[in-house]
């Protein structure tokens, strides 16, 4: 029985499955706790959203040097390909508090449910219930000091790298469909996204049985959705040797024959892989990437 126990039925890029039903992920994630940064000034808290999903956040806030200017909002999504990875892990941690400090900027980094245990759409729900939560914020009455105190909810970015990156689009075209009131999002920024066509589809659909699919719009934007992208500006970055390339080419070209009103920017980085800047950040590139985000949220 072991050994049928062991048989593996399904294998993909970042987990087998084993006839028993057991998910065995290639990839550990390693968690830290908050702390505040004396080189940078960041400091950081854990909240909590939502005890009915549930979700929480990491939350930096930079060095505040005027009290009565108030500092523009990026939430970030991490990616993970939806099965790992944390807003609470030190690579994330060390990223988002780069880009807080770098964009003078509070950032909101959400922790979202994973397969198996939740698997999507609890990602999209719980960073939708996230920005959700920024939103309650509108009249200086939420829950969150840091974001009554400090934060432009008329100066809201989102951003995430590969599976976060496809989540960032479909809360963008939420907004855009539904609103939001409560924020204005200004800009999205689209790190080396995830969206279908190539092998990986099959782990997404094998993940999240209940989609519609190949032609889910979540894999898959259909012209009429990229159309209503609830913000201004965007900002797609690439990696000319990253797999998902091709899909993140695809998508920026079918946005630019959608009739969107608004303005989007590519930045590609030449003989670089998948997430290199989270893989060595101190690298030349990587810190040009950081810099980029980080401008596009200070000139928004």
């Amino acid at each position: 029985m072991e050994s049928v126990g062991n048989e593996i039925t399904h294998e993909f890029r970042f987990f087998r499955v084993h006839r028993d039903g057991r998910i065995e992920k290639f990839i550990p994630t390693h968690k830290i706790p908050p702390f505040n940064d004396p080189t940078t000034g960041v400091q950081s808290k854990d909240v909590v959203i939502s005890n009915k999903l549930p979700v929480s956040a990491r939350i930096f806030l930079p060095r505040i040097i005027d009290t009565t200017r108030k500092l523009p909002v990026l939430f970030y999504i991490h990616g993970g390909a939806f099965c790992f990875e944390s807003a609470f892990s030190p690579m994330y941690h060390k990223h988002v508090a780069s880009l807080a400090a770098k964009a003078n900027a509070i950032a909101v980094s959400v922790e979202y449910g994973l397969f198996p245990e939740r698997p999507p759409p609890a990602c999209y729900e719980d960073s939708w219930a996230g920005l959700q939560w920024i939103a309650s914020h509108a009249n200086g009455n939420g829950p969150e000091p840091w974001l009554n105190e400090h934060a432009d909810l008329n100066r809201v970015f989102v951003g995430g790298d590969s599976g976060g990156g496809n989540i960032t689009h479909t809360l963008v075209v939420r907004v855009g469909s539904i609103g939001l009131p409560g924020l204005k999002v200004i800009g999205a920024i689209l790190v080396h996204p995830f969206f279908g066509g190539m092998e990986d589809d099959e782990m997404w659909l094998y993940m999240f049985p209940t989609s519609g699919g190949l032609e889910d719009p979540r894999l898959k934007p259909p012209a009429e959705e990229l159309s209503r992208l609830g913000c201004e500006r965007m900002l797609i970055f690439f990696a000319e040797n990253d797999h998902l390339r091709g899909v993140g080419g695809s998508y920026y070209e079918e946005l630019k024959k959608s009739g969107w009103g608004g303005s989007v920017e590519v930045v590609e980085h030449q003989g670089e892989d998948h997430i290199f800047h989270l893989m060595k950040p101190d690298s030349e590139n990587a810190i040009d990437l950081v810099n980029k985000f980080a401008s596009f949220i200070v000139h928004g």
